[in-house]
């Protein structure tokens, strides 16, 4: 009888090591299928650069032309910026842009890599392209970010040449708003594009930068967030990238592109992380309808969101399969 049992119980075992033997095999084919399906969509989603308004579909074309050449995340957005900057007719960025109330053109930008590493200049005047500035601020300094006469130094140190930068148009829009000189620092579709950009290159690295020539007729020396890592600005190669546009006192107060990228760390996906962002800028404010604010955001697996607090905002896309300009949700 003792010999039975044994040999029922050494049967039992068996069938059911052979059972979980097979199910094991199955369990782990089924998450090599998985694992390849996600390697498989990872490789589509990249590279991708994504950039602020509309202004952003000519600055994406130039840092795809980087990307598409497997080039650095760093080099594509700070290649693509350059772009508005050196457009006229983008009147919020470089030269061309409106100026201070004192008629002056001061210019605030900033970049960082993979690594951490930043670089920011902040009333910079004279010089046309501040991202490549902030770029070897980063590369060739000890520190993140030169301001005012100190910035300019450095620039014309680093062979760049001093410009006019105001336009006749741009002079013009100062002039008339000279007439009654009313100086109300409140940003609205008019008055607020920034061009932020992220990109996550073929290696699956992020980069971001930010360049504006802020607030028209702001009081002379106003910085706003662009130039401000962890506010207009922040980039973690594990978790994600963010920028920002709109009213820049109101992304310093919140230390906002940091929040959007730490909300991304607990599991938010790009949108719903902006959309917190903002929910909490407008949460503090009470009067929120009154501003603009609005987040971009790009995830490590090349995954993108954005949110607003007005509509109108846009953002532009390039990746493998073309670009786009998007309509950013709003809570508006």
């Amino acid at each position: 009888m003792n010999s039975k049992r044994q040999f029922l119980r050494q049967s039992i075992t068996a069938v059911l090591a052979v059972g979980a033997s097979t199910l094991t095999a199955k369990v782990l084919a089924q998450k090599q299928v998985v694992n390849k399906s996600i390697k498989s969509l990872n490789s589509q989603l990249k590279p991708i650069v994504v950039s602020t308004w509309q202004h952003g579909i000519a600055a994406n074309k130039a840092a795809w032309q980087v990307l598409a050449e497997h080039g650095k995340a760093i080099d594509a957005v700070e290649a693509g910026v350059r772009i508005p900057e050196a457009d006229p007719n983008v009147m919020t960025v470089g030269y061309g842009g409106y100026p201070d109330r004192e008629g002056n053109v001061t210019l605030d930008a900033c970049i960082m890599d993979e690594n951490q590493n930043c670089g920011a200049v902040a009333f910079l005047q004279h010089i046309k392209h501040p991202i490549s500035v902030a770029r070897l601020v980063m590369d060739n300094t000890p520190h993140v970010m030169l301001v005012g006469e100190g910035a300019l130094q450095f620039a014309k140190s680093q062979g760049f040449i001093e410009e006019n930068l105001l336009t006749p148009q741009a002079k013009k829009a100062w002039q008339d708003w000279l007439v009654e000189s009313k100086y109300a620092p409140v940003i609205n579709i008019e008055n607020h594009d920034t061009i932020g950009m992220l990109a996550l290159d073929s290696n699956g690295d992020l980069s971001g930068a930010c360049t504006t020539s802020g607030a028209a007729f702001k009081m002379s020396g106003r910085v706003g967030d662009s130039p401000i890592i962890g506010a207009g600005l922040y980039v973690d190669n594990e978790v994600g990238a963010a920028t920002a546009t709109g009213m820049g006192e109101l992304m310093i107060k919140t230390v906002g592109c940091h929040l959007v990228v730490e909300m991304m760390r607990q599991g938010m996906t790009p949108t719903q992380a902006c959309k917190a962002a903002v929910e909490r800028i407008a949460h503090k404010l009470g009067d929120y309808k009154q501003f603009q604010v609005g987040f971009l955001a790009l995830s490590k697996s090349g995954e993108y969101g954005s949110y607003c607090i007005q509509p109108g905002f846009n953002y532009a896309v390039t990746s493998k399969a073309g670009s786009k300009l998007l309509d950013s949700a709003s809570i508006l």
